[in-house]
This record gives C-alpha cells, structure tokens and sequence, in this order.
C-alpha cells in the first residue's frame, strides 16, 4: 500500500506540473515578429506630468512623446453610446473630479470632462490615431471589466484601419482571447502583476492571474509584468524557457530602468526623461528628435 501510495502521489505531481506548464504556455507556433517594439522605449499613457499642461492620457501628452520620438502606452474604454476613448481609470474622480464612470457617460459628455484642471479633455481614440499617424509604436492596453468584451470590437474597428505600428494588452485574459481568435495577427500582451505581494488583492484568482494561469486561453505573444517582480516563476519561464517577449511596467528611474534591462526586452516609464539612443535611431527612421 505504501509503494502504491507514493506511486499515486508521484504521478499527480507530475501530471500537476505538466498542467502548469501548459497553462502558462504562450503562443509558440505562428508566434509574430516583435523586435520592431524591442528598438523603443515608451512613454506610460503619453510623456504626461498632471500638474503641467500634458496630463496623462491627453492629446498634448501624446504630442510630447511623438515629438521626443518615444513609443506610446495608452489606456482605452467604451463611452456609455460604445465609444473607444483614452483614459486609464474606470471612475472620473482622479482626473477630472466628476461622479461616476466612464461607462456612465457619452462621448459628447466626456469631451467636456477637463483632464487634471489643464486645458486638455478626454481624448477618443480615433483622434489619437491620426495625430500619431503611424510616427512612433503603440501599446493599447483595453481596460475591461466583467465579461463585456464589446470594446474589442469597437476598438478594432478603428485599429484594424489604422497604417501605423501597434500591439494590444490587456490584465483580463479575455480580452487577449478575443484577438486571438479574431485577429491572429496582431501582437498581443498578457499583463500582470504580483497581486498578492502588493498586498491589495488576495484570492485565488489573483493567484492565477499573478501566476499566468491563464496563458492557455489567450496564448499571449508577450509578458508585461510590474517590473519590480521579475523573479515570479511563471513570468521567468515564460521569457527564458518559452522565450516569449517581457514588457516591464512601469519604469520610474534611470536606475530602474537599467536593472530591469537584465529581465525584460520592453520598457514602459514615467516620472523621468529616460538616457536614450533616440536620436540614433530616429535619424533611421527619417524622424526628426
């Protein structure tokens, strides 16, 4: 009985561990070129500061990175009439200081929403596309919540059109499972976070969530991971045992940025000018500094 037990108990270990290891597998055939995004570093929601005239998530935000040839990570969602717009909470009451969510309101409601007391209005996504036109990379993160993924599909719309560079991330793995299945070609992000470290969620589903179990649906084509857990099992062996790409979030000085050059490919920052080779590359590119 007891060479039986240890045998049982050795083969759900192992089948246990094979599990995992498919669970927090990444796409691997089919997976898409994503060294073009390697070359920049991004402005996290646009080169903003909320005290000055270029709040976070802003057209005048959006302009600065352009114009310092950084690559963009900005956040969108759904008006209340299924209008994709710019903007990183779910509530208004940090930025514009209203009431309610943004899902409450219409576009033309939220167009009079002032950003951070600046001159500057909660932006739709279709103008921060053509005033990017394609100059500098963007990461779309897509905020959703629950299970309505009508975002996807409005945001696709106007995605799916545009001539520029761009890549999708999302923390729901939902989100990364509808453009998996719709639109394969589009390099797609699972993001995440050591949830139960930052001791503000706990749960079992924060321990999938920090732990990539759910990697099988949306077989993300990289990782973007909160830069201070770089030694979470599940985002290592994703980056150096399937090689999947690692984005790092959110960067907040030179001398973060450059510990997290050991474990991560991309770099999204704010709260400092990062020492980059911009000009290098840009005068590459045709783009002016």
């Amino acid at each position: 009985m007891y060479i039986i037990g240890i045998t049982v108990f050795l083969g759900a270990l192992l089948l246990g561990t094979l599990l995992y290891f498919l669970m927090i597998m990444p796409r691997m055939p089919g997976r898409p070129d994503t060294d073009y995004f390697k070359q920049w570093l991004y402005a996290h929601r646009g080169l903003h500061d909320n005290k000055s005239d270029a709040p976070e998530n802003s057209m005048r935000a959006f302009e600065k990175a352009v114009e310092a040839g950084f690559g963009i990570e900005l956040d969108i969602q759904l008006s209340r009439d299924r209008v994709p717009v710019v903007f990183h909470d779910f509530t208004l009451k940090r930025i514009c200081g209203c009431p309610g969510k943004v899902s409450d309101y219409t576009w033309e409601e939220l167009s009079r929403f002032s950003l951070c007391g600046s001159g500057e209005y909660i932006p739709r996504l279709e103008d921060v596309l053509k005033m990017v036109n394609g100059r500098v990379p963007l990461i779309v993160e897509f905020k959703i919540e629950r299970f309505d993924l009508s975002l996807c599909r409005e945001a696709d719309r106007l995605l799916s059109a545009y001539q520029g560079k761009y890549c999708m991330e999302s923390f729901h793995p939902l989100g990364v499972l509808w453009y998996r299945r719709n639109r394969k070609d589009i390099v797609r992000g699972q993001l995440s976070d050591g949830f139960l470290r930052e001791g503000e969620y706990s749960g079992v589903l924060y321990f999938l969530l920090q732990n990539l179990c759910f990697n099988w649906l949306g077989k993300p084509d990289f990782i973007a991971y909160n830069h201070k857990y770089p030694n979470i099992l599940s985002r290592r062996l994703c980056h150096e045992l399937y090689k999947a790409t690692a984005a790092a979030w959110t960067v907040k000085s030179e001398e973060e940025l450059q510990r997290a050059r050991r474990n991560f490919d991309i770099f999204i920052f704010d709260s400092f000018l990062p020492k980059t080779d911009c000009g290098a590359r840009n005068a590459l590119n045709g783009a002016s500094f």
